[in-house]
Order: C-alpha cells, then structure tokens, then sequence
C-alpha cells in the first residue's frame, strides 16, 4: 500500500536524487569533452527561462529532467573523441553507482542506506537506457546507439541531420527567442486581462 512515507521518498527521489544524478550524467559529457580541447562547453539543467548562469552551468526555471549539454566545436576531432564523449555519460554514472555500491556494502552509511540503494537504482537507470542501443521516439540516438554505429559503419546512420550535440551558440540564440515568445505571450495576456 501506497503510504505517507512512499509519498515523501517519492518526492525526495524527484527533487534531489533524480537532479543530482542527471547533472552527473550530463556533466561525464564535459569531464570526457575536456581530454578533447572542448570550445565553448555548457551543463543546461533544466528548461524554460533562465534562473542562473553560472560560467558553463545554465540553471534554468523548469523541471530538472530535460537538461543537456552543448559545445560550440572541439579542438581534437575524431571519430575516438565522439565515441569517448558519448562514453562520458554512462561511465561516470556506472562508476558512482558502483562506487556507492561498494561503500554501501561495506557498511558506509547505514542509516541512509534506502536513499543510497535509490540514488544507485537511478545511476543504474540512466546506465541501462544510455547503453542498449535504440532510437529514441524523435528518430535519435540514445548515446548506446552513437557509439555502436561511430564503431560499426564509422559514423551516425540513422538520416537525421541535426547534429549530436548541439552547438552552445545555438542553444543560446533559441533560448533568447523563446524568451521573446514568452514576453509576447505574457504581454498579450496582460493586455486581456486589463480590457476586461
């Protein structure tokens, strides 16, 4: 039965685990990207307008789940970096869960053991659907799928033209227009509400 306390872990996992985890995931993306002269990175957490933007780090207002990160260019292009980068994601999320694992097992922080066992369940999780190769309902890659065909065919076949990660110039540019969206939108209620 569906109680008070499955209640508030649920609320615990939505608001602290799944962000902290999904930032990790996010920035393996930049740790691997440095090793490749990364021009221009930034770690998006988040949507909609911006809250914070803290030199790479985008904090913006909305729910923590759509986050991304961006590069304008790389300093050392090859056909192993994009592998690597792609790589990122999934082994520093398998190496905390891991590591975490590892501690919880050896008797490290017994009495948060169930927010521990949840926070390894969703590295695990981001883990599995980064690594099985598919693409996604929108015709992309999942990360699994990037890194099979740059091994396999030696680049990306699956006919979409966007590129993999998009250009933090570009990401810059759309969030400028969606906030003029925004603003006109908002200003156009406004004005029903005054003609009332």
């Amino acid at each position: 039965m569906f109680g008070l306390s499955d209640l508030l872990s649920l609320i615990i996992s939505a608001f602290i685990i799944l962000p902290v985890v999904v930032f990790l995931r996010e920035s393996g993306y930049l740790i691997v990207s440095w090793l490749f002269g990364v021009v221009k990175p930034r770690l998006t957490i988040g949507s909609g307008p911006r809250l914070i933007k803290l030199g790479m780090i985008d904090i913006r207002k909305y729910y923590h789940l759509y986050s991304w990160f961006s590069y304008d260019d790389l300093k050392r292009k090859s056909k192993f970096a994009y592998v690597c980068i792609y790589s990122g994601p999934i082994l520093i999320n398998l190496f905390i869960a891991l590591l975490i694992n590892f501690l919880i097992a050896n008797g490290w922080a017994e009495e948060y053991k169930t927010f521990w066992d949840r926070f390894v369940f969703y590295a695990f999780y981001y883990v599995v659907f980064d690594v099985v190769p598919m693409t996604t309902i929108n015709g992309k890659p999942n990360n699994g799928m990037i890194i099979y065909e740059m091994i396999r065919y030696g680049k990306r076949v699956d006919f979409n033209d966007e590129s993999f990660l998009p250009a933090t110039s570009d990401v810059e540019e759309e969030y400028h227009e969606q906030m003029e969206q925004m603003e006109e939108i908002k200003k156009e209620r406004d004005e029903e509400k005054h003609n009332r």
